[in-house]
């Protein structure tokens, strides 16, 4: 049995990732810390387990094996690199940090210690991408000439967002650093690491950081990516657009069907390709790697990519240019 540690109920997902531990064979929860001591020790009773108000003494337990940190995004560094020199397995919501530098603290120190670290990417473990991947292996596409992906909800012009998701201190930005994620790693997985990213943030409903934003990826095979995000959108379906030399891939205009039309066909029709089996949440996959010694390779190399892309799409939009990824320091 893999004993948890609940580093803060800060995050909205919070609550599903205590779920994902409760109903899973192998882990339970030992113990609950939380930068705010009153809701930790609200936590802490509902759930029957001890809460421990000094981190410190929480790594310190030898009764905890591992963490799942949900903290305020700007906590992220010196809690998890705590944790990691504490010989804990580390499972943390994205994003693993804000800057490049910070990120690569994170990864040396999770290395130096052989802990196992995974961050939730959910969505590059969904049905819809495995079957997206196997349409362009096949080369149905042709050459991918662009890749679109939007996520949107209405948050924060509905108001049902917790008040510090809009914290620019602690979040470290607003639709494109939490929803924003998703689109980046899936452009991320599809076209690849950019050259460049440039961003425009919208600032609808007068917050500190931006409720509506568009980061757009420049490849130097001349391919363009964009990711869409936003909090101020009442009925704007996930969406995933692929256009390619030889076709087009569309998901989510409005229904959830993989739509392919492809010169390659003779008949040159959309054609439905059917939504396959998702993997594992990256929970689970954590778990198996904590139980067989092996390492989240990919799952880490994406979330340090989405750090570099993040921190590159603040600075655009911040300075008003394109800001190249071999720039960024770290």
């Amino acid at each position: 049995m893999i004993r948890i540690g609940m580093l803060s109920y800060w995050h909205v997902h919070a609550e599903d990732y205590t779920k994902q531990v409760l109903s899973h064979p192998n882990t339970e929860i030992a113990a609950i810390w939380d930068e705010l001591p009153d809701r930790g020790a609200e936590k802490a009773a509902k759930y029957g387990v001890p809460f421990i108000a000094n981190l410190d003494e929480l790594l310190a337990r030898d009764d905890i094996d591992a963490v799942v940190v949900d903290a305020p995004t700007n906590m992220h560094r010196d809690v998890m690199v705590k944790a990691a020199r504490a010989g804990k397995h580390i499972f943390t919501e994205k994003v693993v940090a804000t800057t490049v530098s910070e990120a690569n603290e994170i990864a040396a120190a999770v290395r130096d210690a052989g802990v196992k670290l995974a961050v939730s990417l959910p969505r590059l473990y969904d049905g819809y991408t495995q079957s997206i991947l196997e349409v362009i292996a096949s080369g149905k596409l042709g050459k991918l000439t662009l890749a679109r992906v939007r996520l949107s909800h209405n948050g924060s012009t509905a108001n049902w967002l917790p008040a510090h998701f809009y914290s620019k201190e602690q979040c470290g930005g607003g639709a494109l650093i939490d929803l924003g994620c998703h689109p980046v790693y899936l452009v991320r997985k599809f076209l690849g690491l950019p050259e460049s990213v440039s961003a425009t943030f919208g600032f609808v409903s007068g917050r500190e950081v931006e409720d509506n934003a568009v980061a757009v990826f420049a490849y130097s095979d001349g391919a363009v990516g964009i990711a869409e995000a936003g909090f101020v959108n009442s009925h704007s379906p996930f969406s995933i657009e692929l256009h390619g030399t030889d076709g087009t891939l569309l998901y989510g205009f409005p229904e959830e069907k993989i739509l392919v039309r492809s010169t390659q066909d003779s008949e040159k029709v959309w054609t439905e390709v059917p939504v396959g089996d998702r993997l594992p949440f990256a929970f689970e996959q954590w778990v198996g790697h904590i139980e067989a010694g092996t390492e989240a390779t990919e799952n880490i190399e994406y979330a340090l990519d989405l750090t570099r892309i993040m921190e590159a799409a603040n600075r655009a939009a911040a300075e008003g240019k394109s800001v190249r990824l071999s720039d960024l320091e770290g």
